[in-house]
């Protein structure tokens, strides 16, 4: 089977920590430079732990209060694909001068000035840019956010969500920064109102027991701290990885627990990664989710992509993957 590293729901940020981690023990001849997504290794579970400690650290910043005269920004750098979606989702995508290679949606973000990767950027270039206003990921350093604030540049954070509640509140904090918090409410309410309604149509449905891969190589689970979790739990399912305090698991263990229905959003899937997980799954025909053909290959772009509107999308997928009579 093809080997990937998609070891938590944003295959962007893994790929990023995966690369830094060969640069920083120079191995293999600088195998950085060379690695595509069908690599991978047990390194990632150290990137996701560091990506979890960044985030934890940094967290969001709060949006402050404009002073009569000061004016809200206009010359943004993305750092990251959520938070380039999100711009142009509240309508500033004119304000965005700049993101990274990874940021492709929508496709007006392709046609923005590229600075890099989520994690490798270019400083000098951003900053010869002009911003007001840097929009940081979760693997965004400390030193490269004092780097940007030597340079007296105002930079937000926003960690990776844990909820589709956490998701609302982070795209609030965006569009008060922006000074589009009305749009931002709307936007909000529009999608809490959308996801009322899937689960009053699933509503006295007894629920199902389910796993949602989101990597492989090694085996990943939507775990209770992912807002990955509330994909299963808002659409009528039971999460059976929920306990878990990481997303790594085995075969055997999924057998033990005999999911209803498995989902599997791994990155790759759009050169064949997903329909081989699929296939292996296949072969373990104890699992009820196999007898009943219930195992199921969804668009991880999507899953994997928290702001509010592409949540209730994936939500409304995977509602309908759960209870195919009643979720759509």
């Amino acid at each position: 089977m093809r080997r990937i590293h998609t070891a938590f729901p944003c295959g962007t940020w893994e790929r990023e920590s995966q690369k830094k981690l060969y640069e920083n023990n120079g191995e293999e001849n600088g195998r950085l430079r060379t690695m595509k997504r069908g690599s991978c290794n047990t390194i990632i579970v150290i990137a996701f732990c560091f990506a979890i400690m960044v985030t934890a650290l940094l967290g969001v910043f709060p949006a402050k209060v404009l002073a009569q005269g000061e004016h809200y920004p206009q010359r943004i750098v993305s750092l990251g694909p959520i938070n380039t979606e999100n711009i142009f989702l509240l309508g500033a995508g004119d304000r965005l001068v700049a993101n990274t290679h990874y940021c492709v949606h929508p496709s007006a973000a392709k046609e923005k000035v590229k600075i890099g990767s989520v994690m490798q950027f270019n400083v000098e270039q951003i900053l010869s840019l002009h911003p007001d206003l840097i929009l940081a990921t979760g693997l965004t350093t400390p030193q490269q956010v004092a780097q940007f604030a030597d340079a007296g540049v105002r930079v937000v954070h926003f960690r990776q969500p844990d909820s589709f509640v956490a998701i609302c509140d982070q795209f609030l904090e965006l569009g008060k920064v922006l000074g589009l918090e009305d749009t931002a409410r709307e936007i909000i309410a529009k999608a809490r109102q959308d996801v009322q309604n899937i689960q009053q149509r699933l509503r006295g449905i007894p629920p199902k027991k389910v796993f949602l891969q989101v990597g492989a190589h090694p085996l990943f689970a939507s775990v209770e701290t992912s807002f990955t979790n509330d994909f299963i739990v808002l659409a009528g399912g039971i999460n059976i990885a929920a306990g878990q305090r990481d997303g790594r698991y085995n075969p055997e263990k999924v057998t033990a627990q005999n999911p209803d229905v498995i989902i599997i959003a791994v990155m790759g899937s759009e050169g064949g990664v997903g329909a081989s997980e699929k296939e292996a799954w296949l072969r373990f025909t104890p699992i009820s989710a196999v007898q009943k053909k219930q195992v199921f290959v969804v668009d991880p772009d999507l899953v994997c992509s928290p702001s509010p509107i592409s949540f209730v999308k994936a939500l409304e997928q995977i509602a309908a993957l759960i209870h195919p009579l009643r979720g759509r």
